[in-house]
């Protein structure tokens, strides 16, 4: 498609958007002038969707009508609320519900999963994973590491670009992961770089992890609602996801875990037990001597959060409604690439401002971020005194996300808009 910066080419494509009505389903927050924002932060929190107060009014009625017996009866009895969004959670990321759960928070989830998928030895007990990785990945590494007895120095190895670039390259994670060989335990990456937007090749990356011997994990905080993913295909060994963002489950909302179907009957697999991951036919039994439940849900440590789930439950009904994460994609490959267009237009130098986020869609999702070299946080504060909302991380990136479910390609080019302002007066 050739791209025009004009407001009426993005209203002829809002015009022709089959999602266009989903922004409606959402509440958008006010400009300073009071008119709608434009939205371009879904990578750090979604939308609130308008079924959310309804769903989790149809569990606080439970509550007040039948107290404990919301556990066992109503609509959507609280005892089995995990498992009435495996199938929906599942579709998100590529799984089969087996493999699937939704459960406590994204970091919670990964050290749940690392306990089991990291277990090192004297000879094979390196991680692999990429070089400012967000904190909560590399806390919980550091601390995994040591907790083995190791030093996270001598046991983390991380992956760096090559000079001048600002993404990693796929051969050279596959290069990396050959050349630590016997010693590598465990790879775990970010499905999609939080800072660059760069989405990793998770299924070359599985199969050179394995090839070594190795575990394969990705923290797909940034993926999930974002890209389509076919995790049991790649035959990834686990992942986890926060649902706050493109999944607009709320700020702090529950987050979801895969292990692959392989492991779903391997009860040895050490774990850190708890009460809900108990065989459901027995929880109640009360007796000693864990025994997990088949698949994912054999992680589970507590009862479901009732009240996020039920966000949850409505925001993944969004999603399918729409027509899924392949319906999704394809808006977000469009709407990307126009406001990758319209940033290039404005001809500014290198050394002024970059796009680091790839340019091929595959390797990215609907996020764009813009290292500006000159006068970021000004630029920052011209877009938000404009009504864009997007996201500023330090030194001097801009991360500005268009979501399919959400945004308008109007929303896209007035931003452009407002780009363009800002250049001339630079």
């Amino acid at each position: 498609m050739t791209f025009e910066p004009t407001p009426d080419f993005a209203a002829s494509l809002d015009a022709q958007d089959p999602l266009r009505d989903f922004r409606d389903r959402f509440h958008i927050p006010p400009a300073p002038d009071g008119s709608e924002s434009i939205y371009l932060c879904g990578n750090s929190l979604g939308l609130l969707p308008k079924t959310a107060r309804a769903a989790v009014e149809q569990e606080f009625q439970a509550w007040e009508q039948r107290a404990v017996e919301g556990h066992f009866h109503g609509a959507s009895p609280w005892m089995h609320y995990h498992e009435m969004l495996a199938p929906a959670a599942a579709r998100v990321v590529g799984a089969k519900p087996l493999e699937v759960v939704v459960m406590n928070n994204l970091t919670t989830n990964l050290h749940l999963l690392l306990i089991s998928f990291y277990r090192p030895t004297a000879t094979r007990y390196k991680v692999l994973m990429e070089g400012g990785a967000f904190p909560s990945d590399q806390y919980a590494l550091e601390s995994q590491v040591k907790l083995h007895g190791f030093a996270p120095d001598e046991a983390i190895v991380e992956l760096l670009p090559r000079p001048g670039e600002h993404t990693l390259r796929t051969e050279d994670i596959e290069a990396k992961i050959q050349e630590l060989g016997d010693s590598l335990a465990t790879v775990l990456l970010g499905g999609i770089n939080y800072y660059t937007g760069q989405v990793f090749d998770m299924a070359a990356i599985t199969r050179a992890g394995h090839a070594v011997g190795a575990t394969v994990g990705f923290d797909l905080a940034h993926a999930a609602g974002n890209i389509e993913m076919h995790l049991h295909d790649w035959d990834v060994d686990f992942a986890c996801w926060c649902t706050y963002k493109y999944l607009n489950s709320g700020p702090g909302g529950t987050s979801g875990a895969f292990v692959h179907e392989r492991f779903a009957y391997q009860f040895d697999l050490p774990r850190l037990a708890g009460w809900w991951g108990h065989d459901a036919k027995e929880r109640f039994q009360m007796k000693k001597g864990f025994k997990p439940m088949p698949g994912a849900a054999g992680w589970q440590l507590a009862n479901g959060q009732i009240f996020p789930m039920a966000i949850h439950q409505a925001s993944l009904a969004l999603v399918d409604e729409a027509g899924g994460m392949s319906a999704l994609r394809r808006k977000s490959e469009q709407l990307t690439a126009y406001l990758e267009f319209l940033i290039r237009r404005l001809q500014l130098p290198a050394t002024q401002l970059e796009i680091i986020t790839p340019s091929e869609p595959a390797a990215r999702g609907c996020q764009l971020s813009l290292l500006v070299h000159q006068n970021g946080r000004q630029l920052f504060d011209h877009l938000a005194a404009a009504g864009i909302v997007g996201d500023w991380r330090e030194p001097n990136v801009i991360r500005l996300a268009p979501v399919p479910l959400y945004n308008s390609y109007r929303d896209v080019q007035r931003t452009g808009e407002v780009l363009a302002a800002w250049a001339k007066a630079e």
